[in-house]
């Protein structure tokens, strides 16, 4: 049987498509994953021991102590992240100090900005666009990050809600 008669039989391109069809598959998952990169998608400091990974909850719990919330709002203008109640309104926060605000693109690491907040009449404010086309991660935080407010600004809104990130009571 000459070699050209075995690539005639459909079942023979199987034998040999198959496999040669995987390696070709693997290959391209490998690049994807290397693209990616190795960090986690989160901004918190982690740690990892014995395949556990466990991240610094205290600034939140400082946060939630002292009934932290804000509302951020975006215009033309830029941001404005305006204070509601709790340590924002007793004086537990000095209100002539910057802030940082986190901005993490839930998938693409590449688009994460760092924004500080300067004081304003009604709180922070800040002169920088935001594009509203994706949702962004929202972490605020003063520069000794005592505490941390967490939120998620939706593709479209205007407005998000930031707080601790753990449970009230």
């Amino acid at each position: 049987m000459s070699l050209a008669v075995k690539f005639r039989n459909p079942v023979m391109w199987l034998v040999i498509g198959l496999p040669v069809l995987s390696i070709v598959a693997g290959v391209g998952l490998v690049v994807v994953a290397l693209r990616s990169g190795g960090d986690d998608a989160v901004i918190d400091t982690v740690q990892r021991t014995a395949q556990i990974q466990t991240t610094e909850l205290g600034p939140d719990e400082r946060a939630k102590s002292m009934k932290l919330s804000a509302v951020m709002r975006v215009d033309a203008k830029g941001i404005e992240l305006l204070p509601v109640g709790g340590g924002f309104s007793n004086g537990d926060v000095p209100r002539d100090v910057p802030l940082t605000l986190a901005l993490s693109h839930p998938s693409d690491a590449k688009l994460d900005r760092t924004i500080e907040l300067t004081p304003s009449e009604l709180g922070w404010h800040a002169n920088e666009p935001l594009p509203l086309d994706h949702d962004w991660l929202l972490q605020l935080t003063p520069a000794d990050t005592a505490w941390r407010l967490r939120g998620r600004l939706v593709a479209g809104q205007a407005a998000a809600h930031l707080g601790p990130a753990l449970a009230g009571e």
